[in-house]
């Protein structure tokens, strides 16, 4: 990886991207009804949206689900500004993990590091760029990694050809 000097850079193209280029986002805190609500609609298992069950629990408290942990990592990221013009979305993700529980009044943070820039042969306007993701909370720890693939267009002005 090669440092770079001109970071953080903003609304970027595949073209403008290199192997290494790191991007960090600012911090969101999740607090206990952030997480009770985010789990009662989408996620309503007990360690996630009842105290008392989750102090029973093997989490002795209570935790926000990982999925709620990858929609703010990818927020914050979003966020940065780092890629919004050129992202034409995305096939998948690959490698969630979940390491640590994310609990009431943690702050994250997330960051991306390019780790692949793939340009597409059937269509020379975009490309395929691989992104490992760190969720951390204030204490530094990680607490979720994902490998996110996108297809983002390659250079500025260029109109995505369907």
């Amino acid at each position: 990886m090669k440092p770079r000097d001109d970071a953080p850079r903003a609304n970027l193209f595949l073209d403008e991207m290199e192997v290494g280029d790191r991007f960090e986002s600012k911090g969101m805190t999740l607090g206990e009804a952030d997480i009770v609500g985010f789990a009662r609609e989408w996620d309503p298992q007990p360690f996630h949206v009842d105290a008392e069950a989750a102090r029973r629990s093997h989490f002795g408290g209570l935790i926000a689900s990982g999925f709620q942990t990858m929609v703010v990592a990818f927020r914050l990221l979003y966020q940065t500004g780092f890629l919004v013009d050129a992202n034409l979305g995305g096939p998948g993700i690959d490698e969630l993990r979940w390491i640590k529980p994310v609990r009431p009044g943690d702050t994250l943070r997330a960051s991306a590091v390019v780790t692949e820039i793939v340009p597409s042969r059937s269509k020379p306007d975009r490309g395929t760029l691989r992104l490992a993701v760190e969720a951390r909370n204030q204490a530094g720890e990680v607490v979720m990694t994902a490998t996110l693939v996108v297809v983002a267009l390659r250079s500025r002005g260029a109109q995505p050809a369907y």
